[in-house]
């Protein structure tokens, strides 16, 4: 009279576990990732929100104070405008250009490998040794590039390009999306190598121009790996370290300062690690801003997308 009722209770439970296997698989790597990632990003708030003496020791609870002396510093807005230009421009020329380069070595002609070996090698040099081999470059007295200014009679004097502010900076986002377009391209080249090429060919048949095909067809269907390069792209440049400081230190006077130079000098060079600590959350809560905004609007758009061409199918 209670197999039913018996029944019933197996299978519910076989539906329980079935529910909880994916999450309890995944719960390893939660716990590690909490470990490596929230933990120093919990012991890294917790610093913001004391007095901390050059030694990493955490003295009295400060509350906000530390994040009232960080945006009063005379040298806070400045690197926000600046770490905002840096990373606008830097990830906004590296999506452009990265685009046109990775059409052309979609394409097939002779040479294409070595092209591909070419544009990737920026990308397996370190930023630290791209950045000293920019500077020896760029030196205002024995550089190279002055000197081919010279050959080529552009220039009539040297250019000391990271000695003044009007130039350094400039310069350095120029470099900044050099050594970004690898990566971007690389991205792009696997969109690209995704596609059918039933619909290219059908485009050419139907008379479509080379803008039309890249218009209606390759730019929407690229459109996730353009999301992939912004989003990533924006997360490593605005924290990028290594090429701005081998070059300048944000230097000269700090006019070449953003967000994550300015926290290496605060926690390293002045010692000032509780105001540091306060900038390390400022950033972070900027990047996660930003992401979920970016991944919120990418998502509905998709959406809109996806019910959009449902609504045109035929009945």
């Amino acid at each position: 009279m209670h197999e039913p009722a018996v029944r019933s209770s197996v299978t519910s439970s076989e539906q329980l576990s079935r529910r909880a296997a994916p999450y309890l698989l995944v719960l390893p790597s939660i716990i590690l990732a909490f470990w490596i990632i929230g933990y120093p990003i919990l012991d890294v708030a917790n610093m913001s929100l004391h007095a901390v003496n050059r030694f990493g020791q955490v003295k009295g609870f400060a509350g906000f104070e530390n994040f009232s002396r960080l945006v009063t510093a005379p040298l806070f807005f400045g690197c926000l405008l600046r770490t905002l230009i840096w990373t606008v421009c830097v990830v906004g020329g590296t999506v452009i250009l990265a685009m046109p380069i990775a059409l052309i070595l979609n394409e097939n002609f002779g040479g294409r490998r070595i092209a591909r070996i070419i544009i990737m090698l920026p990308w397996a040099v370190s930023l630290t040794m791209s950045g000293i081999v920019w500077r020896w470059a760029l030196d205002g007295q024995s550089g190279m590039v002055n000197a081919t200014l010279f050959g080529f009679g552009i220039i009539h004097q040297p250019i000391a390009w990271l000695a003044t502010a009007g130039t350094a900076f400039p310069v350095e986002i120029a470099i900044g999306i050099l050594v970004s377009i690898p990566f971007s391209v690389t991205v792009y080249l696997g969109g690209l190598s995704s596609f059918p090429e039933e619909i290219l060919e059908a485009a050419k048949i139907d008379g479509a121009s080379a803008w039309q095909q890249w218009r209606y067809l390759t730019l929407p269907l690229l459109r996730p790996f353009i999301n992939i390069v912004l989003v990533l792209n924006t997360i490593y440049v605005f924290n990028s370290f290594p090429l701005i400081w081998v070059m300048t230190q944000g230097d000269p006077a700090n006019s070449t300062d953003i967000f994550v130079t300015w926290l290496y000098k605060l926690a390293f060079r002045y010692g000032q690690l509780d105001i540091a600590a306060a900038l390390s959350i400022v950033m972070f809560l900027v990047l996660l801003s930003f992401t979920i905004i970016y991944s919120a609007l990418a998502m509905r758009e998709e959406k809109e997308a996806v019910e959009s061409t449902g609504a045109s199918a035929p009945a």
